[in-house]
């Protein structure tokens, strides 16, 4: 079915990293009509966006939508420690944090009350990846030259396990098993997490265990995106595991054949699970 041109419009709300090149060329590339706005302080100046606007300063973010007629929202890239300055809330927002805060129980609940508030007014929240499929990993099974075995296996199913569970109680959805739990993410991230292993395994001469990915039960995805890219890998074999789990169609995977590429030369096994 032929999508009207107005339906043809959507945001893209860019954090840092580089996932928000990707979405954007990716939904170029489906045929979406991308107006794209830069967070001030955390996108990169590379994206060349749009517009560019501070945390606090939605509002004029949101009647410059309307005045376009979009529709559509998108949420992708990380967000770090924002300045005191970019916090400070315009009207529009000041009244968005209040309703957000009433519902406030964690990262997950947040999002959700979030989305509640936009879409109250009008917007619809998408998930990149549901328009850009390709963004993830959209078949199950080993992504690699590298396989599990079998006491893989064993570290996987306990990942898994683990990372339901700390997803769940929305602590985190990042684990590191190796016949223990070695590693949960909480408030630091992932990236911190691994940093973590890292360290604590600097010394250790043979591979072993594994670092999942999860997406948390509940989870809503059109903001709170998991996320792995090469610098991911990386960290793994740095951190002496053998390899990675994520989910099909719910991970982005940035800039996927640099991914694969890199876990080849590296050794390192990346498993997606449809669970």
């Amino acid at each position: 079915m032929t999508r009207k041109k107005s339906d043809n419009k959507i945001a893209l709300v860019a954090g840092a990293l580089d996932l928000p090149f990707f979405t954007r060329d990716a939904l170029r590339a489906a045929g979406w009509d991308v107006f794209v706005v830069g967070l001030k302080n955390f996108y990169d100046s590379r994206l060349s966006p749009d517009m560019v606007v501070r945390l606090g300063g939605g509002g004029r973010a949101i009647r410059e939508f309307k005045r376009r007629g979009i529709r559509k929202m998108t949420f992708v890239g990380a967000l770090g420690h924002p300045n005191l300055s970019d916090l400070r809330p315009d009207f529009w927002t000041f009244r968005t944090l209040l309703k957000i805060m009433k519902h406030q129980r964690g990262y997950d609940s947040m999002a959700v009350a979030l989305n509640k508030v936009l879409e109250g007014q009008g917007f619809e929240i998408v998930a990149a990846q549901d328009l850009a499929p390709e963004l993830a990993f959209e078949k199950s099974g080993v992504q690699t030259r590298a396989k599990p075995s079998k006491s893989d296996m064993k570290n996987i199913e306990r990942a898994i396990e683990v990372s339901h569970t700390i997803g769940a109680a929305d602590i985190g959805a990042s684990v590191v098993v190796d016949g223990q739990v070695i590693a949960v993410e909480a408030a630091e991230g992932t990236a911190r997490m691994l940093e973590r292993v890292v360290e604590m395994r600097a010394k250790k001469r043979k591979s072993s265990g594994v670092f999942a990915k999860m997406t948390k039960p509940g989870q809503d995805l059109r903001i709170d995106i998991p996320a792995i890219g090469v610098d991911t890998v990386n960290a793994v074999h740095a951190a002496h595991l053998r390899g990675i789990v994520v989910n099909t169609k719910t991970c982005f995977v940035v800039n996927k054949p640099a991914v694969i590429k890199r876990a080849n030369e590296l050794g390192v096994f990346i498993l997606a699970l449809d669970e």
